[in-house]
């Protein structure tokens, strides 16, 4: 186990909410700043595209690594979360040394009541995640609201992968007045086009070949949007995953990017993403692509 705070090759770990919060006061006093990436672990070269890009916007980047428990409606996903603390520190040291983990206990972040707040994102929240998994980004909304009072960011990083967090977090910060700029960052892609993600490790080789016919499907799907409907677009795109044997689509949706609703009828003066979430054998897939 990790003491409260640990120094390794020059990296600092904290477990304790109490000892960042005195370390990057003091900081701060001396005029830094400081960029937050947060995450649940198993990192890969998304998550450090993502530091490197805090990293050269502020002075320190803070990662956190929690398996956060509220944004689980499946228990089971939980308990098959990777956790790899050690292997992340490793693959973090590679990047700068000017970068502090977070790596907390439940109990360190909820304190003996690790119960969800519930919040309105203005609608956000009830389309394309929302339908599927029930509460999650009430969860969502729980950890990122305390981890920036944690870590009170100058800046915090997320990846677009994730988009409707992204924009729930901005959401988030706009009604509780959070004085930090949160940026979203272009997904990072595998050689395949396939997005990276920390379940993606957990893929059958099979699947794993198979996978990058989400982003090929995406890619389609924004040719066609140049001179199709959008419902033509998503019943084009649902028919190409219903031929798939090995991908299970359960949702393709063409929205717009200020709502996050389906689109009815293109607009020029709006601006449009196709989402899809996709399952390979039990492992749930996710990506996006801007449409125009």
């Amino acid at each position: 186990m990790f003491a409260s705070v640990n120094f390794i090759l020059k990296m600092t770990i904290f477990t304790q909410k109490s000892k960042i919060q005195d370390h990057i006061s003091t900081e701060k006093l001396k005029g830094k700043t400081f960029g937050f990436v947060p995450t649940m672990g198993a990192l890969h070269k998304g998550h450090l595209s993502l530091v490197k890009k805090a990293l050269k916007e502020n002075d320190v980047c803070v990662v956190s690594i929690f398996v956060n428990p509220t944004q689980f409606d499946n228990a089971d996903d939980l308990k098959k979360y990777p956790r790899t603390l050690d292997d992340d520190v490793s693959l973090l040291k590679t990047v700068s040394k000017n970068i502090l983990v977070y790596a907390p206990s439940v109990d360190d972040i909820y304190e003996g009541n690790t119960k969800a707040e519930q919040f309105s994102f203005d609608g956000l929240e009830f389309e394309m995640e929302g339908m599927f998994r029930q509460g999650h980004f009430d969860g969502v909304g729980t950890i990122v609201k305390r981890l920036f009072e944690i870590v009170t960011p100058n800046n915090a990083y997320f990846g677009e992968k994730d988009f409707q967090q992204l924009a729930i977090i901005k959401k988030l910060v706009e009604k509780y007045n959070i004085p930090v700029v949160v940026k979203g960052c272009e997904i990072f892609r595998e050689d395949s086009g396939l997005a990276y993600s920390s379940r993606n490790a957990r893929l059958k080789p099979e699947y794993k070949n198979e996978a990058p016919f989400i982003y090929k499907t995406l890619s389609t799907a924004k040719e066609k949007f140049g001179t199709k409907s959008a419902k033509e677009v998503t019943e084009w795109a649902e028919k190409q995953f219903a031929k798939n044997k090995l991908l299970e689509l359960e949702y393709f949706i063409i929205a717009d990017v200020e709502t996050l609703k389906p689109v009815k009828r293109k607009s020029k003066t709006k601006t449009y993403r196709a989402f899809v979430a996709a399952y390979a054998d039990d492992i749930r897939l996710i990506d996006n692509l801007a449409l125009n």
